[in-house]
Formats: structure tokens, sequence, C-alpha cells
């Protein structure tokens, strides 16, 4: 029998509409898009459909919409093609302290190359302050890049007023929306970001596909060259099979947005009152601005990997690792200054579209009794 997935934070299964979406490109339909003949159109108008599905749910124009491999393909091209491509106009970034690693190792790669980057911290329930990114804007400030959902805790963060106080002082902004997309509306237009990352897998898609948001204006230095596919941002031929599953996963995304919130979001409240009978837990993230999916629950004095090995029938994240002589937790909970009695015990849990009622109270039984053996 298979475990109870509550892991859609890490990665979500393909719809079964975007495999059938997808089906005719392994057979029928294998032209070059940049093809002239009639094979190479099917597949041209099979990337331009699936192009405007995606503007259609970011709220912005196709053209600004390219294709990438993925979230961290995307997150480079945005940071090294930005900085690179504006060094004449300073050299510093502003970050945070829990951006995932395609966007914090970028930044440390920069470091190396003369840039000077700013990693913000954020309060308690893992939130950056706006006072703070005002804090740190220098005149050679060019450039700041924040995660709009944290994958670990699904605390949000104040992109709409970042963008607001960076357009002030002329800086570019980029968030990594990986996460957030198909959970919570995510409109460039509201956002106000000039560069913007998505992974197809997050939102019931395929994996190895993705797509960056350039702004009418951003200048980008290339990460690939080669001949001019995607309007001559990025070149490659275009991965057709899985673009078409990009489109269609988000328009159900757009389509399905406001039924998934609602069941997400009572499927963790439901978790997150079974769990209520055991003592020394606490919740992490931000109560009022977080993902609908995301449950951080960190078990007092209890190793995360040795409650996950005692919990077979369950498939969830540890935010945290014990070795020998040291414990290992994650840049996210180590930012939030979780007390480490609770940070070793942190485990992330996500639900998704296919997650029932049943099966979150089969986990939540699982879990309390694995939590009692260990603590016995």
């Amino acid at each position: 029998m298979q475990p109870i997935y509550l892991d859609y934070n890490a990665t979500t299964p393909i719809a079964k509409e975007v495999a059938d979406e997808m089906r005719p490109y392994l057979y029928d339909y294998f032209g070059n898009p940049s093809s002239s003949h009639t094979y190479g159109r099917a597949c041209k108008k099979a990337v331009q459909k699936a192009r405007k599905q995606l503007a259609a749910l970011l709220n912005c124009e196709a053209s600004e919409v390219i294709f990438t491999s993925g979230g961290t393909e995307s997150n480079n091209y945005a940071l090294k093609g930005y900085a690179f491509a504006n060094r004449s106009k300073g050299n510093h970034i502003i970050t945070t302290s829990i951006e995932h690693p395609a966007v914090s190792e970028v930044c440390k790669y920069l470091e190396t190359e003369g840039f000077e980057v700013t990693y913000l911290p954020v309060d308690d329930t893992g939130r950056v302050q706006v006072s703070d990114v005002e804090a740190a804007i220098r005149t050679e400030t060019i450039l700041i890049s924040v995660m709009y959902a944290n994958n670990e805790v699904g605390t949000l963060q104040p992109i709409s007023e970042i963008s607001e106080l960076a357009k002030k002082h002329g800086i570019a902004v980029h968030s990594d929306c990986a996460q957030a997309i198909g959970k919570v509306p995510v409109d460039i237009q509201e956002l106000g970001v000039d560069l913007l990352t998505v992974a197809g897998h997050k939102f019931y898609g395929p994996k190895g596909i993705g797509a960056l948001y350039i702004g009418k204006g951003v200048e980008l230095q290339k990460l690939m060259h080669g001949a001019d596919h995607e309007n001559n941002l990025r070149a490659g031929t275009e991965n057709v099979l899985e673009i078409v599953g990009l489109g269609r996963a988000a328009k159900l995304a757009k389509a399905n947005l406001q039924t998934s919130f609602v069941h997400d979001k009572s499927l963790v409240n439901r978790l997150k009152q079974a769990l209520l009978v055991l003592d020394d837990i606490q919740f992490n993230g931000n109560t009022d601005f977080c993902l609908p999916n995301t449950l951080s629950v960190s078990f007092k004095n209890i190793e995360a990997n040795t409650l996950l090995s005692n919990l077979p029938q369950v498939a969830a994240s540890a935010g945290a690792a014990c070795h020998t002589d040291s414990i290992s937790v994650s840049a996210t909970l180590a930012a939030m200054q979780l007390d480490k009695v609770y940070a070793m015990g942190t485990v992330r849990f996500s639900v998704g579209k296919y997650s029932t009622e049943d099966e979150i109270d089969q986990a939540a039984k699982a879990i309390v009794e694995a939590v009692h053996k260990l603590r016995e």
C-alpha cells in the first residue's frame, strides 16, 4: 500500500487533464517549432497556445513569457542575466535569508564575480519586513529578489509593497513564485515585479519545464547561447511536449484557484486540529499571510527524520537533520530563530488536489501514535 502523500510542496503529480493534453505530442506531433512545414507549424502553434495560457494565469502579455527547463534555470537567468546586463548601474543585490538554493546559491556565485549581496533577516513567522528592505537599499542597488511563498513554512512575502518601494529607487524586482502559483493568486500587475519564476511541477504540470516572466524593457545577459529561440532570449529547441503540459496546467490552475484554496485550507485545518492532542508541539509560519496547503509542525525533542522513519504510511519532508554531534537546521528555520529543541523536530506536511479528508484522518492518527511511541 502506498503511503499517504503529504509532500505536494516538493512536487505534484501530473494532472490527468495535463497528461491527456501532452499525449499527442509524444507521437503524432513531433515537429520542430522552428520548421516552416506542416509538422513544424503544428508544434509552433501549440507552443504559442501554451504561452498564452500561462500569460493568462499570470496576467501579463504572452510576449513577456519565455519557457525554460524549470525554476532553477529561470532563477539563474533572472539573477545572473540582470546582474551582468546592468552592472554599469551598480553591483548590489538584496535578497532574503530564506530563499530557495536556486536563488541563494546564485547570489553566492555572484559574490565571487564582484557583486555585493545583502541577505535580509525575517521575523519569527518567516516574513521579511519592508522597512528592512528600505534600510538595505544603496545607490548601487540594482536588483531585489524575494520569493513570494516560502516552500517550508508557507509564509507569503509582501512583494507588492517591496515592488512599490523599489520603483521609487529605480530598482528591478524578481520573485521566485514557484511555490505560490496554483495555490494563491499570482498577478503580475498586482505584484509589480519585473521578473518572475515559474516551475511546472509545482502545480500539476511535468517536471523539467518552467518559465520566466521578463517585463518589457528589462535587459538580461543571455544564459543560453545558440539560435534565436524564445524571442532570441533562450536558445534551444522548445520542449514542445512539456510546454503543452505547462500550458494546460496553467489553464487548470486559473480555473480551479478558488476551489483549490478552500479545499487545501480545509484539510490543513483538519490536520492541525487533529495534532493539537499532542503536547509540546508548535506550528510555524505566518497565520495571516500563508499558503493554504502548508503546515509546518515542530515536535519538541523529537528528531524529524526519526519521526518520519517511524511513519512509513505518510510521505512528508523534514526541516532538520541530526548528525553525530550536531543538528543541521534548514536555512528558513535558522533565520526564524526557532529553538533547536523544536527545530530539530520540524516536519512539513503539504496537501494538494488529490488529498482527502480520510487520508488526513489516517495520517493524523499515525503521526500522533508515532510521536507517543518515540516519547515513551
